[in-house]
């Protein structure tokens, strides 16, 4: 009963990032297009789009980041340990998410430094803190330390709703 309540839970959690991604994909789109109409056809702008969509593009690299290793559909050369150990196969995949759990925790680490550091500098054509550039790395750490550990301790579990990298 806890287990599928935990499943649920994170079912939920994928969910709410896929709709993040496409709700900042689609302002992004509209910030961008609307400035490009009112800077051509109007001699204006939008002076904070810029700085905006670069900021939504942040963070759907990172979520992104997040969706991606979840389905294992990062890029991943396999055939070979496959071809060559096939054996040792699922030693080498502990091996390739310990590693993959050693750089997202540098990852996290970095990125929550980073935020924390620039919290107080406040971006002059938005208002908003510059540490909003580092939080979804560290976010992104964060969750993908989870699917790393998830990996190693774990393999088996909610097997049916991701893909082995």
């Amino acid at each position: 009963m806890a287990l599928q309540t935990v499943k649920r839970l994170l079912n939920l959690l994928w969910r709410f990032i896929d709709i993040v991604m496409a709700v900042l994909m689609g302002l992004m789109i509209c910030l961008v297009f609307t400035n490009v109409v009112l800077r051509y056809g109007f001699s204006s702008g939008l002076r904070p789009s810029v700085e905006l969509s670069r900021l939504g593009f942040v963070w759907i690299v990172m979520l992104g980041s997040v969706v991606v290793l979840r389905r294992g559909e990062h890029l991943a050369i396999s055939d070979v340990a496959e071809g060559l150990f096939p054996r040792l196969v699922p030693v080498l995949q502990k091996i390739s998410w310990a590693v993959i759990l050693l750089s997202v925790s540098l990852l996290f680490w970095g990125a929550t430094k980073q935020a924390l550091a620039n919290w107080n500098n406040m971006s002059q054509l938005t208002g908003l803190p510059k540490g909003l550039l580092y939080v979804p790395g560290g976010i992104a750490g964060f969750l993908m330390m989870f699917i790393a550990l998830k990996h190693i301790f774990f393999p088996n579990l909610f097997k049916e709703d991701e893909q082995q990298p």
